[in-house]
């Protein structure tokens, strides 16, 4: 008998912080994987993927059209992590962030098959300021141009059938594309690096989630779309809601420095809020690493990060 076809999964921006975490437990799963990516950052992430048959590559951009319907052909799942992630990345450039967080959801959405089934990553950014626990059905009330397009690129997502959109907790941890604009990887950077951290508004509270269970997410919901199906899911776990402080005095466990909480200033990042995961944990979903093993994994990957000023007599 004929040996049937793996299915095909497209994930957009492939070569990020999740993405290059994402498609190789993918491809060990069976998955042949087709990555859109541009670029942007010039990033190697990918180079281990491509000795093997299954792995494909598109250097395109999300929002262009010709190169969106080449990479959609013939895939069974569209994994979108395209975007500009992050309230500073967004502030910088609003034009860039809703051209790349909705625009480009909109094209892809629109060109894909009602069959062709989609897992949106979106954001608890969305949520904003909220008093009380977060479940999928709290008002949405995003304090950022980030949360925003995100929001109405839900929006757009929800106008076909055969959709999954997560909303996930603020991610950290390590990948081949490394992230230090993340709270707990910033964090930790500055007391092992620094050996001080002023923290502004320390009892505003987060829910977090490691970055290879953002990728065990997406295997998840592939696995089990036809039951997800349709839905809306925050992805995190209770048991990773901590507050600022909670995760600076954390870090002191593992390694001496000085920390100040500030008394007067105020945090750019103005988002507050506790959340539920009873509906993603309901489907069988559950995190893996904890905060604990999470910055002692930061601690050592952290030694091998030389970051340089160019601008300094002293490295």
């Amino acid at each position: 008998m004929p040996q049937s076809q793996p299915q095909k999964i497209l994930i957009t921006g492939g070569a990020g912080y999740i993405g290059s975490i994402l498609v190789p437990m993918l491809l060990k799963d069976g998955y042949a994987v087709r990555v859109l990516d541009n670029l942007m950052y010039r990033q190697h992430t990918l180079f281990p993927n491509f000795i093997d048959k299954k792995f494909e590559f598109i250097k395109g951009d999300v929002r262009n059209k010709e190169v969106v319907k080449k990479a959609l052909d013939g895939v069974d799942y569209i994994i979108h992590l395209a975007g500009i992630v992050g309230e500073p990345a967004c502030k910088k450039d609003p034009e860039l962030c809703y051209e790349v967080n909705l625009n480009a959801t909109k094209l892809i959405n629109d060109l894909r098959s009602e069959n062709q089934k989609i897992i949106f990553g979106s954001t608890g950014s969305v949520y904003g300021k909220v008093d009380g626990i977060c479940t999928e059905t709290t008002a949405t009330n995003p304090v950022s141009d980030y949360g925003l397009s995100k929001l109405q690129a839900e929006s757009a997502i929800k106008t076909k059938p055969n959709y999954i959109i997560y909303r996930f907790a603020t991610g950290f941890g390590l990948s081949p594309r490394p992230r230090l604009d993340l709270m707990i990887n910033d964090f930790v950077y500055r007391a092992l690096k620094q050996k001080v951290n002023i923290v502004y508004e320390a009892h505003f509270k987060r829910t977090f989630i490691h970055s290879v269970d953002v990728g065990r997410s997406f295997v998840h919901a592939v696995k089990n779309f036809g039951k997800m199906k349709n839905e809306i899911y925050n992805v995190g776990s209770e048991e990773m809601n901590f507050t600022k402080e909670d995760i600076a005095k954390k870090i002191q466990e593992f390694i001496p420095y000085h920390l100040h909480f500030a008394d007067f200033g105020t945090d750019p990042d103005q988002r507050n809020y506790e959340v539920s995961y009873t509906k993603i944990k309901n489907t069988g979903f559950d995190l893996s690493v904890n905060l604990h093993d999470g910055i002692r994994e930061l601690l050592g990957g952290y030694q091998a990060l030389h970051i340089s000023n160019p601008f300094s007599n002293v490295d």
